[in-house]
C-alpha cells in the first residue's frame, strides 16, 4: 500500500482538528448549561420536575409546590409577583426597583436555571407557558393598575422558545370583529392562553369601552372577536372550554364573576364560586378550575378550586396562594 500523499495527510490533520475542537467546544456548552446556578433566590434542590401544584407562597413571595390537598408545602422556588409553568419551562415576572415601573420577565428551565430575560415597563401581571412549554406569554401594566379603571393600559409580550422570536406587544396583530378589520388606537391584549398546538391562542381584547375574547394564529398573525364581555380567558387541557372572567356588576373592588364557556356552543356557565374573581383562572384538569381570592386572616390571597361544570361548591386548596400552575 502506497503512503498517503502530502496534500492527503494535511487533509488529514486539519480534520482532526476540528473535531477536536468541535469536541471541546461541545463540552464546554454542556458545562456551561450544566453549571449554570438556579435563578436568583431559588434553592438548588427545587425544581419544576416533580408532579404537583406550584404556587406563588404570600407569605415571602417565593415559589411553593404541594404534592395534594392537605399535605405540607415545599419552599424553596425563586421570588416571583407572578408565576406559571408548563412542558418544562417557567415564566417568572419580578417588579424591578426604581420609577418608572418596570418588570423582569425570567424564562427558567425544569431546574429553575434561567433560559433568557427580558425587561419590559409595567408591573407584573399575568403569565402563561404553553403545555410544551416552548411557547410563552406575559402581560404588564404599563399604566395604572386595575382592570376596573378607565386609566388603564397593557403590554402583553409572546416569546417563541423555538425560534427564540420574542413579540413585545401583540396590540398590532390584525383584528377583526364580524369579519371586519378593526382599527383603533385604544386596542389592549391581555391574559393569553394557549392551544395545545402552540400557534392557536385566546386573550382579552380591551377596545371602545368593551373587553372582547379573541382568538389569534401565530402562524397567520391575525385576530379575530369571538363574544363580549370575556377577560383573562384560560383554555382546558381538553382544548374545549375557556374559563373566564365575566363582568356582572359595578362593584368598586371586584365586579367579575367566574365563567365557563363551551367554545362549540358558544354557551356559558357560571362557576360555583360566588365572590368576585379578579384572576386568570388555571385548570388543575379538564374538570376542575383554581384562583386566587382575597386571603383570610389578613393574607394577601389564598387559591381556591371549584368544579368547571358549575356544579358543587368551592373549596379551599392553598392558604396563602396565588399564581397556581398544575403540574401532573
Amino acid at each position: 500500500m502506497n503512503p498517503p500523499s502530502p496534500r492527503l495527510r494535511l487533509a488529514l490533520v486539519v480534520t482532526a482538528v476540528l473535531l477536536l475542537a468541535s469536541g471541546s467546544l461541545g463540552y464546554v456548552l454542556h458545562a456551561r448549561h450544566r453549571e449554570r446556578p438556579p435563578a436568583q433566590g431559588s434553592d438548588a434542590s427545587f425544581t419544576v420536575e416533580e408532579p404537583g401544584l406550584y404556587f406563588r407562597d404570600s407569605a415571602g413571595g417565593r415559589i411553593a409546590r404541594q404534592d395534594g390537598p392537605g399535605r405540607p408545602r415545599v419552599t424553596g422556588g425563586p421570588s416571583c409577583d407572578r408565576f406559571h409553568t408548563a412542558g418544562g419551562h417557567a415564566l417568572c415576572l419580578r417588579s424591578l426597583p426604581g420609577v418608572p415601573a418596570r418588570t423582569e420577565a425570567l424564562v427558567l428551565d425544569r431546574r429553575l436555571r434561567e433560559v433568557r430575560k427580558v425587561t419590559v415597563p409595567g408591573i407584573p401581571n399575568r403569565a402563561r407557558v404553553s403545555a410544551s412549554g416552548q411557547v410563552l406569554s406575559w402581560t404588564t401594566f404599563t399604566t395604572g393598575d386595575s382592570y376596573n379603571t378607565a386609566a388603564f393600559s397593557t403590554r402583553t409580550a409572546i416569546l417563541d422558545l423555538r425560534t427564540g422570536y420574542l413579540v413585545k406587544s401583540i396590540e398590532q396583530i390584525p383584528l377583526t370583529f364580524g369579519g371586519a378589520r378593526h382599527h383603533d388606537s385604544d386596542v389592549n391584549y391581555w391574559g393569553v392562553t394557549f392551544a395545545a398546538d402552540d400557534n392557536r391562542f385566546y386573550a382579552t381584547v380591551s377596545t371602545r369601552g368593551a373587553t372582547h375574547l379573541v382568538e389569534g394564529d401565530l402562524r397567520a398573525w391575525s385576530a379575530k372577536a369571538l363574544r363580549e364581555n370575556a377577560e383573562c380567558p384560560s383554555l382546558s387541557p381538553d382544548g374545549t372550554r375557556v374559563a373566564f372572567k365575566k363582568k356582572v356588576s359595578d362593584a368598586p373592588r371586584s365586579p367579575w364573576r367566574l365563567y365557563v364557556l363551551d367554545l362549540a356552543t358558544m354557551r356559558e356557565h357560571p362557576a360555583a364560586e360566588p365572590h368576585g374573581v379578579d384572576d386568570q383562572a388555571a385548570w388543575l384538569d379538564d374538570a376542575t378550575l383554581a384562583y386566587a381570592l382575597p386571603g383570610r386572616d389578613g393574607r394577601a390571597s389564598d387559591i381556591w378550586t371549584a368544579p368547571a361544570d358549575g356544579t358543587g361548591e368551592p373549596r379551599l386548596l392553598v392558604p396563602g396562594g396565588s399564581s397556581p400552575a398544575n403540574v401532573g
